[in-house]
C-alpha cells in the first residue's frame, strides 16, 4: 500500500461546494481515473480519503491538503497527470508526495491556518494598524457566536496566533490571519474582523496555509 499527501487549490467555482460534496466529488473523480484506492474495514468499508480542515462555504484556497491509501504505488507524476484530467474548473493539483503509512492522521496534524481576508472600510490605514496592534495586545476576548444548538461561548482571542495589515487602497484593506485550527478550536476570518471593528462582512476569504504540527 501506499499513502500519498495532496496539494490542491480550490476556486472561484467550486467556493461554494460544502466539505462533504467536496469528499464525494474526490471519490468520483479518483475512481475514473482509475485509481485504486484502499478501503476501511468494518461492515460499511469507505474509501479511505481524508482532508486536513474543511473549508467553510464561500472560502477559496491554495493549500488544501488530502491523504489516501492505495492498494498500490504509483508515481506522484503519474498521479497528477491521470488524475487532472478528470478534475472540474476550479481545484488544480498543485503538488503530491509519498509519506509514511505510519504518520498520523492529517487532521490531527493541523495547528494553524493562514488567510487572506479582503474588506471594504472607511478606516484609514493607521487606524486598520492600530486595531490589529490594540486586538493582539489583549490577553482574552469574551465572545458568543450563535449555532443552530443555542449560543456558544468562549475566548476568541485564544484563537487568533497573528494578524498583519498586508495591502490598502482605495477603501479596501487585506488582512493576514494565523488562526488556531485544533481540536481546542478553530478561530474563523469572519468573528475576527467583527472584533476588530469591521462592519461590513468580507468581500473575500482565501486560505493561504496550513501549517502542521511537528512530525
Amino acid at each position: 500500500m501506499q499513502r500519498l499527501r495532496i496539494r490542491f487549490r480550490r476556486g472561484e467555482e467550486v467556493k461554494f461546494i460544502s466539505h462533504l460534496d467536496i469528499m464525494r466529488l474526490w471519490q468520483r473523480v479518483l475512481n475514473r481515473a482509475g485509481i485504486s484506492l484502499a478501503r476501511s474495514e468494518g461492515f460499511n468499508p469507505r474509501p479511505r480519503i481524508s482532508l486536513a480542515s474543511p473549508l467553510a462555504v464561500g472560502v477559496t484556497s491554495e493549500a488544501e491538503l488530502m491523504d489516501i491509501i492505495l492498494t498500490k504505488p504509483i508515481s506522484p507524476h503519474f498521479f497528477t497527470a491521470t488524475v487532472s484530467q478528470q478534475l472540474p474548473p476550479g481545484i488544480e493539483i498543485l503538488q503530491v508526495y509519498p509519506i509514511t503509512l505510519t504518520m498520523p492522521s492529517l487532521q490531527s496534524q493541523v495547528r494553524y491556518v493562514e488567510y487572506k481576508v479582503e474588506l471594504e472600510t472607511e478606516k484609514e490605514p493607521k487606524e486598520v494598524a492600530s486595531a490589529l496592534t490594540s486586538l493582539l495586545a489583549l490577553k482574552h476576548l469574551p465572545w458568543q457566536h450563535q449555532r443552530d444548538t443555542g449560543p456558544r461561548n468562549y475566548d476568541l482571542r485564544a484563537l487568533i496566533d497573528d494578524l498583519w495589515l498586508l495591502d490598502w487602497h482605495d477603501r479596501h484593506c487585506t488582512i493576514g490571519m494565523r488562526l488556531r485550527c485544533d481540536s481546542s478550536g478553530s478561530g474563523r476570518p469572519e468573528q475576527v474582523t467583527a472584533a476588530l471593528g469591521f462592519t461590513l462582512y468580507p468581500q473575500s476569504v482565501h486560505r493561504t496555509k496550513l501549517i502542521l504540527r511537528a512530525s
